[in-house]
């Protein structure tokens, strides 16, 4: 029998939220123009999960908007940690149990992403994600170009060069998770609708999904 993988978007997929919406509601508290900027952080955000806006650009322009510094990631780790999806925490016997099968590939960054998977047994080798490039006084500026996540296909791109053999499902909210399946490197393509359904992803989705448990019974594990 071949070997199960599970390819796991974090972002309203593992959580129930969007990270950087959450860092930017940190980052931007008292400020006057708070409420426009979340709202702008927020539509780019749906735009690029539904496919109709570069990625690489969206990532670009919410950065841009979060105005956010290295000491305001604690605190999102600690609201991250209390926003997992339900059927996250209902099933952590199935994360911890199949951690060596399990990948975390994310467009999010692995600052935030590694220490909040790590409670469900998941190693840091084990999560893909973008990381943050900061100014001499820790303003978080830019990202890493050169990481294949921070790009337009950028999760494609990913999974060529983790080149895993075997049965590979991809789980996620978004149509940057079904592009791996388009590109023939996933066996099965789970649309994950617990937290957000997207009507482009959902139309294209081996199975739609509404939470971990539907998974893991089709599965058989």
């Amino acid at each position: 029998m071949s070997e199960k993988y599970f390819i796991i978007d974090f972002d309203s997929t593992f959580t129930n939220c969007e990270a950087l919406d959450i860092l930017g509601e940190i980052a931007l508290d008292g400020r006057a123009d708070r409420d426009e900027r979340l709202k702008k952080i927020a539509d780019i955000t749906n735009l690029g999960m539904s496919g109709d806006y570069s990625f690489a650009q969206s990532l670009i322009d919410r950065v841009n908007l979060l105005d956010a510094k290295k000491s305001h990631i604690s605190e999102l780790i600690s609201r991250l940690k209390k926003r997992v999806s339900v059927s996250t925490i209902r099933n952590k016997s199935f994360f911890e149990n199949n951690a060596d099968n399990i990948y975390i590939v994310s467009s999010g960054f692995k600052e935030f992403i590694a220490p909040v998977v790590a409670d469900y047994g998941i190693a840091e080798d084990h999560v893909y994600a973008n990381k943050f490039e900061f100014d001499e006084n820790d303003n978080i500026v830019s990202f890493d170009s050169s990481i294949p996540l921070s790009q337009d296909g950028g999760k494609v791109k990913l999974m060529e060069g983790l080149n895993l053999s075997g049965d590979i499902n991809v789980i996620g909210d978004g149509f940057t998770d079904y592009e791996i399946r388009q590109a023939g490197l996933a066996n099965k393509f789970y649309a994950f609708t617990e937290n957000v359904s997207r009507e482009k992803v959902v139309k294209v989705a081996d199975m739609v999904v509404t939470s971990f448990d539907e998974i893991i019974a089709d599965n058989n594990l």
